[in-house]
């Protein structure tokens, strides 16, 4: 499915009119500066390539002891309530994000991202609540609810940012496309892992993509600066995230009143919060932007 993906945007660029594509010697910089070829064909083989390396390594396994978590706190006889507690952030950025961004699901700035960042907001929010199921009783029997949501946030913000950066896709029918392949990768996982041969890539490359595509199709399409910043942060924000979860009981031992799990919920809604913020900032100004370009035109 993401190869897929990664052709459509391949042939849309094949498509557009000579005019975008060929170089112009009249000195532009900036966003007015023609995109050198060879970068738009950057996205396709940087996924393939990821696709093949996930294929010639072979399964990733669910570390052994991946749900020994060092959070035993308890709060008002809840078990793990850091783990658990900490996935407040989850909901208020979805709901939040939901309220700023639903009222303007029509405008010409958020028409073909809002299929995704829908998608990317509803799996956050999910999220909130799968990961607080899973977190009261750890166990790959309840990792699944935790798991199908951050797929699907993953899958959502791909095709946000892929409808902002290119107008001309068709980011309906690829939200439904790739929301299908994050619950199957999921689907994948729980097989295999039944019959004792647990799989991961498929689920593990909706967690990459982001981070190389994001930024890649960014300056590519030469997205707002202040947008780049955000996304940059929460790019940043999110490997930060997976470190603290990787030292999980490293961080418990040394700081005591909280453990490395508990940080990596914090740092990842910090991380959504940031991308939010850097879609809702362009509405920030309501109407300014617009009047702007239509007096420069006239």
């Amino acid at each position: 499915m993401l190869i897929f993906l990664a052709i459509i945007e391949h042939c849309s660029f094949l498509l557009e009119p000579t005019m975008q594509t060929t170089f112009r010697m009249d000195g532009l910089t900036g966003p007015d500066r023609p995109v050198k070829p060879w970068m738009k064909f950057a996205p396709t083989i940087i996924t393939i390539g990821i696709i093949a390396a996930f294929a010639v390594h072979g399964r990733i396994a669910q570390p052994p002891h991946y749900n020994d978590f060092a959070d035993h706190s308890a709060v008002f006889g809840l078990p793990h309530a850091g783990d658990v507690l900490s996935n407040i952030g989850f909901a208020l950025v979805a709901i939040s994000g939901w309220l700023a961004l639903r009222p303007h699901r029509d405008s010409d700035r958020l028409r073909a991202g809002w299929p995704g960042y829908r998608l990317f907001l509803i799996g956050l929010l999910l999220t909130a609540f799968g990961s607080a199921f899973f977190h009261l009783a750890p166990g790959n029997g309840r990792l699944t609810w935790d798991m199908l949501p951050i797929a699907l946030a993953g899958a959502g913000l791909l095709i946000g940012v892929r409808g902002d950066t290119q107008p001309e896709a068709k980011t309906n029918i690829e939200a439904i496309a790739l929301a299908l392949y994050a619950a199957a990768s999921v689907a994948w996982w729980v097989t295999t892992d039944r019959h004792g041969a647990g799989d991961l890539r498929p689920y593990l490359l909706l967690q990459v993509l982001p981070l190389i595509l994001i930024p890649l199709w960014q300056s590519i399409h030469r997205a707002p600066r202040a947008e780049r910043i955000a996304f940059a942060t929460a790019m940043a924000l999110y490997v930060v995230a997976k470190i603290t979860e990787v030292l999980d009981h490293q961080i418990a031992n040394t700081l005591q009143f909280v453990s490395g799990h508990t940080l990596k919920h914090l740092i990842a809604t910090a991380a959504t919060a940031a991308i939010v913020w850097g879609v809702t900032r362009r509405f920030a100004g309501g109407d300014r932007r617009t009047a702007g370009a239509r007096t420069i035109s006239e």
